[in-house]
């Protein structure tokens, strides 16, 4: 094979019109709440309805999911399947906001652990197990491990309780280990390329 082919093929495949639309909405959702809320809305229906929403700092990943009627059990606390179901769904977008519109994010192993019962907001505390920046700057397919702590929040006005003069710690309601396979959409496409050229 001379050079030149090898250069052809090391090239990643140009993208088509529908792939380059797909990746621009991909990276509107993760822009801002309100186009996380309309892709919501299309996309993931059960986020949307939960009110679901995430929140992130320099150091600090976390989502929140309000304490209303969508999500409740009949006895008035967070229902179960909420807090299991919208656990994958914060994780997922965590990792989907890190690694752009050109990856797929499938969710391979979840453990969830329920503690005591969440009679309030719950807040989804994110916290990942290797560099993710560092695998994302390979450029390759990966497996990543994802650590949360579910804690009750705070409802709206309400004020945190004092012990010894400073704030009680949340309510630690669950805690979740979910680990997600991370693939670069190229990937995909270079794979279907494959399977023609063989048959």
């Amino acid at each position: 094979m001379t050079e030149s082919n090898t250069e052809k093929n090391s090239e990643p495949p140009k993208q088509t019109l529908y792939e380059r639309i797909e990746a621009f909405v991909s990276e509107l959702s993760t822009r801002n709440l309100f186009w996380n809320r309309v892709c919501s809305l299309i996309w993931l229906p059960y986020a949307f309805h939960s009110g679901l929403t995430m929140e992130a700092d320099e150091t600090k990943h976390r989502a929140i999911l309000p304490f209303r009627k969508f999500n409740k059990n009949w006895y008035n606390a967070m229902a179960g399947a909420a807090l299991l179901g919208n656990s994958e769904i914060a994780g997922g977008n965590y990792i989907f906001k890190v690694c752009g519109g050109n990856y797929t994010v499938v969710c391979k192993h979840l453990d969830y652990r329920f503690l005591r019962p969440c009679l309030g907001p719950a807040e989804y505390q994110m916290t990942p197990l290797e560099d993710i920046h560092e695998l994302v700057a390979t450029g390759k397919e990966f497996n990543i491990a994802i650590q949360m702590n579910i804690v009750q929040a705070l409802k709206r006005f309400e004020t945190p309780r004092m012990i010894a003069g400073k704030p009680a710690k949340p309510k630690r309601v669950g805690r979740c280990t979910i680990t997600f396979h991370v693939t670069p959409k190229a990937h995909h496409k270079a794979k279907k390329l494959r399977r023609k050229t063989t048959r």
